[in-house]
């Protein structure tokens, strides 16, 4: 392709732009930000990209003009003894000292509007309402979710009430994962033997898919939850249905769950009455040493894989 003729006429880049226009973000949740948190995190992205656009697009623009005006054909005007210009050095420093500062200003905004710890644009939420506490465990390679207050906990499956806050402490008993719900909730670390934190807000109802966004092994595909935001009433009922689960969630019950585990058609199951602190304890043990070592077999076999959860026991 000759570069010549578009040099020489930039208007003829205009239908390859328009072009792009046909593309379609319906199937990019991160482009479509439902909670407040994941919306500030949507603009403040929209701007970096606005404010680096004003550097990138000049300059592009600028070495094609420059290749063009000064080529060896077009004969242009030679100066050897220019030594100096006071508008570019305004050009080269003021610039990028106005871009700079802007950025900051916003940054340092953002990061406290979003801080999973408190954010600030969830201030006015939180003291109409206390959030809703939500203890979340990683395992190889499941999601525990543990509701303190409510006294239930379930596997794979995080129902909350709409219009609610939500605060969750997160840990893992096995590697780092990373939680993260697309349009939501932002991407956090989860790590074993240590207490991170998120915090975000339940828009209107809806049902959602979450997930890891760290690679942590052979299950590490199937590691997904459901996410479904429901009416306060639908919340209820659904507590009353965890709460009516036969299995105990003690912490011997929780190292037999924390085995090795591919759940790969997504089976959630419910526990009843988590022991007080099981999620101080697990912290404590993975600071302890305690660890979850995955057989050989079962790495070997996960892409051959039939039907239902597969355990480590199932391996041997």
């Amino acid at each position: 392709m000759r570069l010549k003729p578009i040099l020489a006429n930039p208007l003829l880049a205009v239908p390859a732009l328009l072009a792009l226009s046909g593309c379609n973000t319906g199937d990019y949740r991160l482009f479509h930000p439902l909670s407040q948190v994941a919306q500030v995190q949507w603009w403040a992205t929209l701007f970096e990209l606005g404010i680096m656009s004003l550097i990138i697009v000049p300059v592009t623009v600028l070495i094609a003009v420059f290749i063009w005006r000064y080529r060896k054909s077009a004969n242009a005007k030679y100066d050897p003894s220019w030594s100096h210009s006071l508008g570019l050095e305004i050009l080269v420093w003021a610039v990028p000292l106005v871009i700079v500062t802007i950025c900051g200003i916003v940054s340092i905004r953002t990061t406290h509007a979003v801080d999973p710890y408190a954010p600030g644009v969830l201030a006015k939420a939180e003291a109409a309402q206390p959030p809703l506490d939500i203890d979340v465990i990683t395992t190889d390679w499941q999601w525990l979710f543990i509701y303190p207050d409510q006294h239930v906990a379930a596997v794979d499956e995080l129902v909350v009430p709409a219009g609610r806050v939500v605060h969750m402490r997160l840990t893992s008993s096995s590697v780092t994962n990373d939680f993260f719900i697309p349009g939501v909730a932002p991407m956090i670390d989860v790590m074993p033997g240590m207490r991170t934190e998120d915090t975000f807000d339940a828009p209107t109802p809806l049902s959602d898919t979450g997930f890891s966004a760290d690679f942590s092994g052979a299950g590490f595909s199937w590691m997904q939850f459901e996410l479904h935001i429901v009416p306060q009433g639908d919340f209820d009922t659904w507590v009353a249905k965890a709460a009516a689960s036969p299995r105990q969630l003690t912490y011997t019950a929780f190292t037999q769950f924390a085995q090795p585990t591919v759940n790969e058609h997504a089976t959630i199951s419910y526990f009843a009455n988590p022991t007080p602190q099981l999620f101080e304890t697990v912290v404590g043990a993975a600071q302890a040493g305690v660890v979850y070592p995955v057989p050989d077999a079962l790495t070997t076999s996960v892409a051959s894989l039939e039907g239902g959860p597969v355990s480590a026991a199932a391996t041997k």
